[in-house]
């Protein structure tokens, strides 16, 4: 007689999660909790400031959403070369990834700089000041990711140069379950970020 399975609770399912799942999911949660109080505190602090003012949004952070957006393109197919076993082109998309999130960076700095040249520094108005703390805080975040990217990034070096690291990378449990995680804390700093941005426009 075949038992079907019950469905486990939440409760069950969180103590199934390896402790590395365990710890992201709270520092994600933690994380988002964070940018929920800053941004309700951007919003109370008086959304409209900025109009009528003839500001912009900087051009910079326009083309850093797109970079982002593409490195979201770039940290799914991470998991696609994974699953077909294909290092070079994994570790391809995992640099490509961490170099648009330095150029990323990059541009959020340059976007600063176009704020202070509107007369929007972070000492002026509430508002604009949250443009520079809720996209510093962002780029904190992103940060952790690049330098995990970039420890990854020398061990699939020295996996291609060894053939038995490469099967224990492709059939490691533990591997895949890192490369997961990763792409599920990249993607959710671009929606944190898509998220943001679309408030920035909202203020301007």
């Amino acid at each position: 007689m075949n038992r079907t399975k019950e469905p486990q609770t939440w409760l069950q399912r969180l103590e199934n999660l390896h402790p590395y799942e365990t710890l992201l999911y709270l520092g994600m949660l933690g994380s988002g909790l964070i940018f929920v109080f800053l941004v309700a505190a951007f919003l109370f602090s008086g959304l409209n400031q900025l109009e009528g003012l003839n500001h912009r949004i900087p051009v910079a952070f326009l083309i850093s959403t797109f970079m982002l957006i593409l490195s979201g393109y770039t940290a799914t197919k991470m998991r696609l070369h994974y699953q077909e076993e294909n290092i070079p082109k994994l570790e391809r998309a995992l640099r490509n990834t961490f170099m648009l999130g330095v150029i990323f960076t990059i541009l959020q700095f340059a976007g600063w700089k176009e704020l202070q040249d509107m007369g929007i520094n972070f000492r002026g108005l509430p508002s604009g000041s949250f443009l520079y703390l809720l996209s510093g805080i962002h780029i904190f975040h992103l940060l952790g990711a690049m330098i995990f990217a970039v420890i990854l990034l020398l061990q699939l070096r020295k996996t291609q140069e060894d053939g038995i690291r490469k099967l224990i990378l492709v059939t490691n449990p533990f591997e895949k379950m890192r490369i997961r995680l990763f792409t599920v804390y990249w993607h959710f700093m671009d929606a944190v970020w898509l998220i943001l941005f679309f408030l920035f426009i909202l203020s301007f």
